[in-house]
């Protein structure tokens, strides 16, 4: 357990289930080295971290994929992520944050170097807000592209539901959706998440991020009962992600290998974890 507020344990434990070939990390960011690829500090501070790092990481995790969701503190083109994808010999896929606008212009350079959505926030200042939500729905459909929703707390799904339920591009909520510990699984925002799993095709979940969502913090007993809803409900609509460098953290961070660990034993059954690891991140980011 890592007791900086930013920056991982960098010993990640070999996970005790090994997790199936191609298994893809869905979230993770690059931030650095800060010799290269400086920060503007108007834009945030992310801990230092490297593209050896990381993928020493996902070597230990015996993970062969990943998805990069751009930094919001380096702007609208995010170097960091376009060098590590041009150095992953087509394992890693990018996540951009930039309006439809913005997007439009860069829209060449971002296909060549395999991006393949984008990212909108309620929660990270400076962050594409979710009213370009509708903007850009006919793009990332025509592109088959994903659309990240972002959002500061599970309540804002109640107002949200109706729109994306209006959408048919592919829409992904980060983070469980933002639900907490102490939420009850009955919430009506939890119950929606559920229901726009279960009713629509196009919406999806990230299993992610857990240790900063729970109350009661390590094991986070409190996050089970709402990982396991979501994998009963519809496992064919969830992916996993590890939040590497865990950034911005207000609670100790937790080895990495452990967290996975606490995954394979939720998605408790091969077939399970061939879908949410491999078979489900390969058709929402468009991998072979």
């Amino acid at each position: 357990m890592n007791d900086l507020m930013n920056g991982p344990d960098w010993n990640p434990n070999s996970p005790k289930i090994r997790p199936p070939p191609l298994t893809c990390d869905t979230h993770a960011h690059l931030y650095g080295p800060f010799s290269r690829f400086p920060i503007n500090p108007d834009n945030g501070d992310g801990p230092e971290t490297s593209y050896e790092q990381y993928k020493r990481m996902l070597d230990v995790l015996c993970i062969e994929r990943s998805i990069l969701v751009q930094a919001r503190d380096y702007g609208s083109i995010d170097p960091v992520t376009v060098d590590a994808i041009e150095r992953s010999d087509g394992t890693i896929r990018g996540i951009a944050a930039m309006p439809r606008d913005e997007l439009e212009k860069n829209l060449e350079f971002l296909i060549s170097k395999n991006f393949c959505g984008i990212r909108l926030s309620s929660f990270s200042p400076g962050a594409i807000r979710l009213d370009e939500l509708e903007r850009v729905a006919p793009l990332m459909k025509e592109l088959g592209w994903t659309t990240l929703i972002h959002l500061t707390n599970i309540e804002e799904i109640l107002e949200l539901a109706p729109r994306v339920r209006n959408l048919s591009n592919k829409i992904l909520f980060d983070h469980l959706g933002r639900v907490g510990g102490a939420d009850p699984i009955n919430s009506p925002s939890f119950q929606t998440l559920l229901a726009l799993l279960r009713e629509t095709d196009h919406c999806w979940a990230k299993i992610c991020s857990w240790y900063r969502l729970s109350v009661l913090g390590p094991p986070y007993e409190d996050m089970s009962p709402f990982v396991q809803r979501l994998i009963y409900t519809r496992p064919d609509r969830l992916v996993w992600g590890t939040n590497w460098p865990h950034p911005n953290s207000m609670v100790a961070i937790p080895n990495d290998g452990t967290l996975l660990d606490q995954f394979m034993t939720w998605a408790h059954d091969e077939k399970t974890q061939q879908q949410i690891l491999v078979d489900n991140p390969a058709h929402l980011f468009g991998f072979e």
